[in-house]
Parts: C-alpha cells; sequence; structure tokens
C-alpha cells in the first residue's frame, strides 16, 4: 500500500473509533492499534529499528487520541444522566498510577512481546465475556445504590487496569465495562463509564510516552515526538471526533442485550485484526 492509501484506511478507521468510542466505550486502542501497527510496518524500512519499534508507536499514538475521544465522550455521557459518580472514585486515580506503570513497561519490552500480549489480553476478555454468566445476559439486578468495593479491592482493580490498559494502549475498556456490567448497570451505563475510566490511562500513559520516548525511540518515518506519530494523531483525532458527532443520537437507544452482543463481535474483529 502507498503512503496515501495507508493514511486513507487510517481516516476511515478514526471514524469507527469515535462511533465505538460514544457507543461502546471504546476505540482508541481496540480500532486505531491493530491498523497502526501494521501501518508503521508498511512505511518503515525493516532493516531500520523503528520497524521494530511498530507497537509502540501504536500504543504511543493510541492513548494520546485516547485523552481527546475520551473526554468528549465522558461530557456526552455526563449531560445525558449515564456516569454512576460513586464508581468513578478513587477507582480513576489507582487506573491513573497503573497507567504509568504501564507505559514505562511497554517502551522497556520487545514490540512482539506487546503485540501478544494485546492478542492474550483480547482472547480472555472474549472468553470471559461469553462464557462466564452477567455479561451478554446482565443477571443483576439494579438497585439504586451499587456495592462499593473495599479499597484494597479498589486499588488492585485499578493498578491492574491502568497497568495493562497503557501497556497495550486499550484504554482498560475492556475491563471496566464488564466490571461494571457485573456490577448490575445496563450496557449503556457500563459503557458510557468506560469513559472517565479511560482518561487517567490516555493522560498518564501520553505523558509518560511523550517525556521518556524523547531518549529512547529509534528513527521513525515522518513528524515524531518520541513514539508519537504527529501526522496520525492529528488524522486520528479529527476522524474520532466525526465519529463521535454521527453515533451521539444513537446513544441509549440499543437494546441492552443486542448492545453486549455487538461489543463481544466487535472485539472478535479486533482480534482476527490483529492476527492477520
Amino acid at each position: 500500500m502507498t503512503y496515501f492509501e495507508i493514511y486513507a484506511v487510517l481516516a476511515l478507521a478514526s471514524v469507527l473509533a469515535g462511533v465505538t468510542t460514544v457507543l461502546f466505550g471504546f476505540g482508541g486502542g481496540f480500532v486505531i492499534v491493530p491498523l497502526l501497527f501494521h501501518a508503521v510496518r508498511a512505511m518503515a524500512d525493516p532493516a531500520l529499528a523503528s520497524s521494530d519499534s511498530a507497537m509502540q508507536v501504536a500504543v504511543a499514538t493510541s492513548v494520546c487520541v485516547m485523552v481527546v475521544s475520551s473526554t468528549l465522550a465522558t461530557r456526552k455521557h455526563a449531560r445525558r444522566g449515564n456516569l454512576v459518580r460513586d464508581q468513578l472514585w478513587p477507582l480513576a486515580a489507582w487506573i491513573g498510577v497503573g497507567a504509568v506503570c504501564g507505559a514505562a513497561l511497554a517502551m522497556w519490552v520487545p514490540s512482539a512481546w506487546v503485540r501478544w500480549a494485546f492478542v492474550v489480553y483480547m482472547v480472555i476478555t472474549i472468553a470471559d465475556c461469553v462464557l462466564r454468566p452477567g455479561f451478554v445476559q446482565n443477571t443483576a439486578m439494579q438497585s439504586e445504590e451499587v456495592a462499593t468495593p473495599s479499597p484494597s479491592t479498589t486499588a488492585a482493580l485499578g493498578l491492574s487496569i491502568g497497568t495493562i490498559a497503557a501497556c497495550l494502549g486499550v484504554g482498560g475498556s475492556v475491563m471496566t465495562v464488564p466490571l461494571m456490567r457485573r456490577r448490575g448497570l445496563s450496557m449503556t451505563q457500563s459503557t458510557a463509564m468506560a469513559n472517565p475510566l479511560t482518561l487517567p490511562v490516555g493522560i498518564a500513559g501520553a505523558a509518560t510516552y511523550l517525556l521518556f520516548g524523547l531518549d529512547s525511540a529509534p528513527a521513525l518515518p515522518g513528524p515524531h515526538w518520541g513514539y508519537v506519530d504527529l501526522s496520525a494523531l492529528a488524522l486520528l483525532i479529527v476522524g474520532s471526533l466525526i465519529g463521535m458527532r454521527c453515533a451521539s443520537p444513537l446513544i441509549g437507544r440499543i437494546p441492552d442485550r443486542l448492545h453486549a452482543q455487538i461489543y463481544v463481535g466487535l472485539l472478535v474483529l479486533v482480534l482476527v485484526g490483529m492476527l492477520v
């Protein structure tokens, strides 16, 4: 593929990412990371170290996109009353701490390891959603006050989500959506909650990649700041904003069970794309 063709595909994917961010709580990572990984590999000289850093570039650029898309999606859902604020803090703070650790880890391990960690993570998530009761068909009874776990459990969950999400550039939505779902929230609420809980990953991860990547990133094609591909970043942000605007009228209108089934189906498509 030519340079133009690669970025045309990324532009279309970024619109899809905006749609899935608003409706399913993810988009930056699960749509962008696989495509940007292949784009960097296609554009880089196989003989250069930059071709071995394709996954780091994809992840670093993805978490930067998350900051913008998750902020706007959070505002949209907050205006519609879809956020359960008691479930946001201090979980979001612990996710931010874990995100710094995950981003630092991703810069020190081989790109192939990060790629296969992404694949394993997806397989486990899909299996959990399909095989364990409570996701596709929400059997939990929604009460006026959702139970809040202990401080130690919240800390462990937040650190784990943040570390995995920033390391793989996926935003953590495949952990936070099932978590909220099994606490009795609807899919609309669960996917809405994924956006503010993704923000700490985007902010902490982007800051880590931007600051520490300046010294460790190899020579890369096109304009870059550390591991962040600036051309792709600008394109993906614009496309995501268009997709989010188009999808906004559908918020809260998708039947709950169908919403959950589409969510799992999208995860399967992304997994296949990463393996091709």
